[in-house]
């Protein structure tokens, strides 16, 4: 199935029938959303991204159940992935979602703003064909934020992946961000 924009009803209405699909079950799962999903559905900061990144638990019955998701609501087979988790830090900051958007059968948890940030210094994409890349998401949380400064993301990001340094580029659009001079 080709890729499609997700936007936040879409991105709902799937995870909603997810939480159906694992309250048939008997179980709960455990949902920790990510990336553009975050954007779109919490901040509204994006109209879209293109799948859901999210940490699911038990992994093996939310593989299953979002298969059944994507062949129901003519999704992509990885709408809902966990690629994300090669970006993750070793000690994350999530809040769980308050109230019942999703249903009874998903909990479900998003990262801090600081925390998302530090996720985006960290992968720090340029726009490709296709893909806007991370200066806007960054902007957004700078922004929401209000860092004034270089060395409050700086702080933010080493809070979370304290042996990495920004790359030189990431640091140069946090700049242009605060307005602060090289």
């Amino acid at each position: 199935m080709p890729y499609e924009s997700l936007d936040k009803d879409r991105i709902t209405r799937a995870l909603r029938r997810l939480g159906e699909l694992a309250q048939e079950k008997g179980t709960v799962l455990e949902v920790s959303l990510y990336g553009g999903a975050v954007f779109t559905v919490l901040y509204a900061s994006r109209e879209a991204t293109k799948d859901v990144d999210a940490i699911v638990h038990p992994a093996e019955l939310a593989r299953e159940l979002s298969a059944r998701v994507a062949r129901e609501q003519g999704l992509a087979d990885d709408w809902l992935n966990d690629d994300v988790r090669f970006f993750l830090a070793e000690k994350e900051a999530k809040r769980r979602l308050a109230g019942d958007e999703f249903g009874p059968g998903l909990r479900v948890s998003v990262p801090t703003a600081a925390y998302l940030l530090a996720l985006k210094l960290r992968a720090g994409r340029e726009p490709q064909p296709g893909n806007p890349g991370d200066f806007e998401d960054i902007q957004f949380l700078v922004r929401k934020m209000e860092l004034p400064a270089l060395a409050d993301a700086e702080k933010i990001y080493g809070r979370f992946f304290p042996h990495d340094v920004l790359a030189e580029n990431v640091a140069e659009w946090v700049r242009k961000i605060t307005r602060e001079s090289a």
